[in-house]
């Protein structure tokens, strides 16, 4: 079970209430279930389209899985913060310092009904908040272009502005998969409690420079 306090809120939306929870356990999301709406389409594919997806998120040390929920316990968005892979660039500050928005997703028939900006309130209200760098990498082509008729730039800037309100800064990296298309985004938000040192650790690591 997650060591933290689980939240829960209630958003009302064009389309009908939903519940916006976070810290979610597995035991949990065992109950629910995922709208259709996730899935597989001609250029795109939702990050999870299965429970046990969110599940094994879930059950990692201080994970936070928050879901917008139907009354009907229809998952029809999700959020998930967690730290990144040990293989990852951004695992090698330690101890634990950096976490990643690992995903933020609504259900295209929920979408433009303020689930996202919910969904990072809630994701972000973590106790350790502040003594974290969060972080999260944009690709391009994993964008809902299609669904959301926008290009891939404007997609970038729509995600931008979604995140500046929540203190996360755009930044500059080397890291090879981001370099890949001009429209690709990392952006990241260091929190109060960071230590100075630790600060200049993650500007060298943007470029790949190890502490």
């Amino acid at each position: 079970m997650n060591r933290f306090e689980q939240k829960e809120i209630r958003l009302p939306t064009i389309r009908g209430d939903v519940r916006v929870r976070s810290f979610c356990i597995s035991d949990q999301i065992r109950q629910y279930t995922f709208n259709a709406r996730f899935g597989t389409y001609a250029q795109y594919k939702s990050l999870y389209t299965h429970r046990k997806s969110l599940e094994d998120n879930a059950d990692q040390p201080d994970a936070n899985v928050t879901l917008a929920l139907t009354d009907e316990d229809q998952i029809v968005g999700f959020g998930v913060l967690n730290y990144p892979d040990p293989d990852e660039r951004w695992a090698r500050l330690e101890p634990r310092i950096m976490m990643e928005v690992a995903a933020i997703e609504v259900t295209r028939n929920w979408r433009s009904a303020g689930l996202a900006q919910e969904l990072i309130r809630m994701l972000l209200d973590h106790p350790l908040i502040e003594s974290k760098i969060d972080y999260l990498v944009g690709y391009a082509w994993t964008w809902d272009l299609d669904g959301t008729g926008k290009s891939a730039q404007e997609y970038r800037t729509m995600l931008i502005k979604l995140f500046e309100p929540f203190g996360f800064l755009e930044y500059q990296t080397n890291e090879p998969n981001i370099c890949l298309k001009p429209e690709n985004v990392f952006m990241g938000r260091v929190g109060k409690s960071v230590t100075e040192e630790i600060r200049k650790d993650f500007k060298w690591l943007c470029f790949g420079i190890g502490p």
